[in-house]
């Protein structure tokens, strides 16, 4: 099979338990790189909030983030795709979410936005020291959350809860559909819960990076773990689900590997004969 863009994911996926890539899938996406494939991380980060690691590998130029909210050319330093929230949805999902057991912050513009209460609270909602010092590099905090986010150009991109209270998330991840058919509710981590615009997934966003590149879908590869993959999952060529995968992605997948601290990624593009 031809093989020409490998999109894949970044925690739980590319990035093993260490928030770093194995010596071994750093020289397997090398050396499909020297091939011509094209290397494209699809994160639910801002596309500035790459790992060192991760922004160093080669022919890394187009990034698909904010869970497909943006496709960004770094070689131009532009935008190729943006899907915003709607202003008067996102104020809505705000007035909402101060109601919950939980704290939450925004991407719009190319920044990440939380309110000052909730980020002196950051420490306390994020369930590891890697992702306490991730939320203190993407967020930025704000004294009026309605008013910053009125200001900015463009709608938010993307609104994302943090809990402590799993049946406070449980239920959430329940109501917030019902509440806002016009969202679309996903997980990258146990802990949270990822809102983005309807047309915001990373499926989405490698249809449309594959278009641009004038790639047929079917030459595509995708990797992920999240529910917020499974839309690139069932979209990509072959989709591969994580062995530590949610279990919704592990039923959309077409095949399963490894977890990622066993080099899962790694191991499935060895077989392809990378």
């Amino acid at each position: 099979m031809n093989i020409r863009l490998i999109a894949f994911d970044l925690d739980g996926t590319l990035l093993n338990n260490k928030k770093a890539v194995s010596p071994r899938t750093k020289a397997v996406l090398e050396r499909a790189a020297g091939k011509g494939v094209l290397l494209v991380p699809a994160t639910g980060r801002l596309h500035r909030d790459l790992p060192a690691d991760v922004a160093a590998l080669p022919s890394l130029r187009y990034v698909i983030a904010i869970n497909g909210a943006e496709v960004f050319d770094r070689k131009e330093d532009r935008l190729l795709y943006q899907a915003d929230l709607d202003r008067n949805d996102a104020l809505k999902l705000m007035k909402y979410m101060d109601s919950l057991p939980a704290i939450y912050g925004w991407y719009q513009g190319g920044q990440g936005f939380i309110s000052a209460r909730y980020y002196e609270r950051m420490e306390e909602f994020a369930h590891a020291p890697w992702l306490f010092d991730s939320m203190k590099r993407a967020y930025t905090p704000t004294e009026n959350p309605e008013k910053t986010l009125l200001k900015e150009k463009s709608g938010p991109q993307k609104l994302q809860l943090y809990f402590r209270d799993m049946e406070a998330r449980r239920m959430a991840l329940e109501e917030i559909p019902r509440l806002f058919p016009q969202c679309v509710v996903s997980s990258s981590l146990p802990i949270n819960i990822e809102v983005n615009a309807a047309c915001a997934t990373k499926g989405a966003a490698l249809a449309f990076l594959a278009k641009h590149l004038r790639i047929a879908i079917a030459e595509t590869l995708a990797f992920g773990d999240g529910t917020n993959d499974i839309s690139m999952i069932r979209q990509a060529g072959i989709g591969v689900a994580m062995g530590n995968a949610a279990p919704e992605l592990l039923a959309a997948a077409d095949r399963v590997t490894a977890d990622n601290d066993e080099d899962g990624l790694a191991k499935v593009l060895e077989e392809l004969g990378f």
